[in-house]
């Protein structure tokens, strides 16, 4: 069973968020997925993922490119996990698949959009009732995470 976490933005957007997540988890060895729920909100984080920061970029690619089993960040709308990944990011309300193949999952989303906050309850509820170990984490005003369950 798979780790998943639930991260609820509060203070900062996804676009600052996700970066450090990510370079997180290269450290750590692991390649990633990011899963959108949409073509448009893929393509902005793949434009934004070059520039974040301007003495650093992570290395990724989109579903839409050549070789994505050789990513070591992958962005798609799909399900699948071409690049092996060992941890998968959920956002925008992208609809998990299986996750028996990965050591973590990690739902962010916007608590600032009602309906992103309905979905993450949902996906609680099933991650939960599916035997994973749910942990749920909020950021506090100075965006930093702090576990509430």
């Amino acid at each position: 069973m798979a780790d998943v976490l639930f991260y609820h933005l509060t203070e900062s957007t996804l676009e600052d968020a996700l970066p450090g997540l990510l370079e997180r988890s290269i450290d750590r060895g692991w390649r990633a997925v990011v899963q959108t729920g949409t073509e448009e909100r893929r393509d902005a984080l793949d434009q934004h993922l070059w520039t974040f920061r301007d003495d650093s970029f992570l290395a990724h690619a989109t579903d839409r490119e050549a070789s994505p089993g050789e990513q070591p960040i992958l962005l798609t709308t799909g399900d699948g996990n071409p690049n092996e990944a060992k941890i998968r990011f959920l956002v925008d309300g992208a609809m998990p698949p299986e996750l028996g193949g990965y050591e973590r999952a990690v739902f962010l989303f916007d608590g600032h959009d009602a309906a992103q906050v309905e979905a993450a309850r949902g996906h609680w509820k099933t991650m939960k009732d599916a035997g994973h170990a749910v942990t749920y984490w909020q950021q506090t005003a100075d965006r930093r995470w702090e576990r509430k369950a």
